[in-house]
């Protein structure tokens, strides 16, 4: 009798510990585990998504959301494909997608102006798009690039076959242009940024300047048709924690300059912090909100890819982007 007493309290005891584990477990079990796929390695584009994930803005909407690297297959693929649920990409590529019936959509605009363009350093007096002519061109070898650079130079009756294209492969922009390459494309929010630092003076031409199609979305965020068919609450919840961790590097950019760099430690502090600054304020410029898009940018673009042979066919802008999910 003995015996069984103690056997039905250490069988007590046993459930009683069980049960205060499984509590904790459930707990965490009720967080819905998704992944954002970067474009690529983590930058100053990517500060909202670490804030949210650092702030427990994420949790807070019942996520436990991963950040992980692209890989070979790219944010956009893995997205596509459903393996990833959210992902860093840029209005070109989703553009193409769309036109090839990938279903990829944007679901916010990371950036609400382009802040690309076509540097070189100061003393190699490139100041105009004409200035392009006989002189080296460091790109990745997409023709998205010829094409831009001919839609400048034709305002100034420049021709783009006079450029000499050259591959820069993974060389950084400032060990290219003090070897063989003149000028590149870059994004002044980090490369001008690093310029700055380094006290390299750049002529800096940025595109949109040249056509109001050539103001596009990118970086954007992205999702896949059947993610917001099949689960449109959890994209909704991730866009009201990711819209609160950029509006958060809006406000703060000294505060989320510094959790960029604890969630990625290899990065340069200076040109975190000073890319954080010049950047703040132009995650959401003059859009009502941050994230979100015009539907005449997506045609605008569309358009011009489809006049420079960019693209196969027209393709619905409509489909390409929705603003449903951003937090109102």
């Amino acid at each position: 009798m003995k015996r069984l007493i103690v056997l039905i309290c250490s069988m007590f005891l046993l459930t009683a510990c069980s049960g205060g584990s499984s509590a904790s477990d459930d707990k965490k079990d009720e967080l819905k585990k998704v992944s954002v796929v970067l474009d690529w390695t983590p930058n100053t584009n990517h500060t909202g998504l670490y804030v949210a994930k650092e702030k427990g803005y994420f949790k807070d909407q019942g996520l436990d959301v991963d950040i992980i690297m692209p890989g070979e297959a790219g944010a956009d693929q893995l997205v596509a494909s459903g393996k990833a649920e959210f992902g860093v990409g840029y209005q070109e590529g989703v553009t193409q997608a769309r036109v090839q019936d990938v279903p990829l959509v944007s679901i916010a605009a990371i950036i609400q102006h382009n802040t690309s363009g076509f540097a070189s350093p100061k003393e190699k007096g490139i100041t105009t798009p004409k200035d392009f002519e006989g002189k080296n061109y460091g790109g990745w070898g997409s023709p998205v690039e010829e094409a831009v650079m001919s839609s400048i130079m034709k305002q100034e009756n420049a021709d783009v076959k006079k450029v000499n294209f050259v591959n820069m492969g993974d060389t950084d922009f400032f060990t290219a242009v003090k070897r063989d390459v003149d000028f590149a494309w870059i994004y002044y929010g980090w490369t001008g940024i690093e310029a700055e630092l380094r006290g390299e003076e750049l002529n800096m031409m940025y595109v949109k300047d040249y056509s109001e199609k050539l103001d596009y979305y990118t970086p954007v965020l992205t999702t896949n048709e059947k993610m917001i068919e099949s689960d449109p609450d959890t994209v909704k919840s991730f866009l009201a924690a990711t819209s609160k961790g950029y509006k958060f590097a809006i406000d703060q950019p000294k505060e989320a300059g510094e959790i960029l760099l604890e969630a990625a430690p290899d990065l340069d502090k200076e040109l975190v912090m000073k890319s954080q600054e010049w950047l703040a304020p132009k995650y959401q410029d003059d859009a009502k909100r941050w994230g979100e898009q015009k539907l005449e940018v997506w045609e605008n673009y569309g358009e011009w890819m489809y006049e420079n042979k960019l693209l196969e066919k027209k393709f619905d802008s409509k489909k390409a982007f929705t603003n449903e999910f951003l937090p109102k």
